[in-house]
């Protein structure tokens, strides 16, 4: 964890969701007790902030300094707002593209997928508040500087998304394997969000089940699937040839 990202101390942690500042995850010490904990904890509970239990020594390889008990990894950006970033997309006349991350937990497929959006056009990404890739020091190099460039967004579960997508006029795409369709045979030229899957899980039975539609990547040899970044690169680029 970078130390420009990272603070650490109970009381610290507790002022810095009071000012507002973006926290990316707390890990906390497993079994710790006390009332500032406990007031720590609420205020992670009450802001749906990710957090982790952890023993101490994953706390003491994090920083040398006193923890207390409890690190936390600010976010090196803004994150957007959904429902502002769709209304100004909309307005703008531009033909709505968004990516939808459910659950994605490596940074450096976060980093891979943020710089591959960049550069094909991508409108914003959309991510879980909790189980999902922080932004930090991995994400930014890999993404090449992209994640300063392009908006992400924070929502408190995948659906809440999908719904004001749907609602938008949006609609939602899964690239998953459990289809008959290949990229080929679905149209992306409409305003359309596609939804990438975690890399062990993919995505969520409960999620796909609401999507509009499905497509899948054709796979000629004996590996059943690509990595998730390259997936995604593939989707995009095929989006950009459609409306090209």
């Amino acid at each position: 964890m970078e130390k420009d990202t990272q603070i650490f101390g109970l009381r610290a942690i507790i002022e810095a969701i009071q000012a507002n500042n973006t926290i990316d995850k707390v890990f906390l010490q497993k079994g710790l007790k006390g009332e500032l904990f406990q007031e720590l904890e609420f205020a992670i509970k009450k802001n749906g902030i990710n957090a982790s239990y952890v023993p101490v020594e994953k706390l003491n390889k994090l920083t040398k300094n006193n923890h207390q008990g409890a690190v936390a990894q600010i976010a090196p950006i803004t994150f957007h707002d959904l429902e502002t970033l769709v209304e100004n997309t909309i307005a703008s006349g531009a033909t709505p593209l968004f990516l939808l991350l459910d659950q994605l937990s490596d940074v450096r497929n976060f980093g891979a997928i943020i710089r591959t959006a960049e550069c094909t056009g991508v409108n914003g990404i959309i991510v879980q508040k909790k189980g999902g890739a922080p932004v930090n020091g991995d994400t930014i190099k890999t993404s090449a500087g992209a994640v300063f460039k392009i908006p992400i967004c924070k929502v408190d579960h995948i659906k809440d998304a999908m719904f004001y997508m749907q609602a938008s006029g949006i609609k939602v795409i899964a690239a998953t394997e459990k289809t008959d369709q290949t990229i080929y045979d679905v149209s992306f030229k409409e305003p359309c969000a596609i939804i990438m899957g975690s890399e062990g899980r993919g995505i969520n039975p409960s999620v796909l089940k609401l999507v509009d539609n499905k497509a899948k990547l054709p796979l000629l040899g004996e590996i059943e699937s690509l990595n998730v970044s390259v997936a995604c690169g593939v989707f995009l680029y095929e989006v950009l040839r459609q409306r090209l």
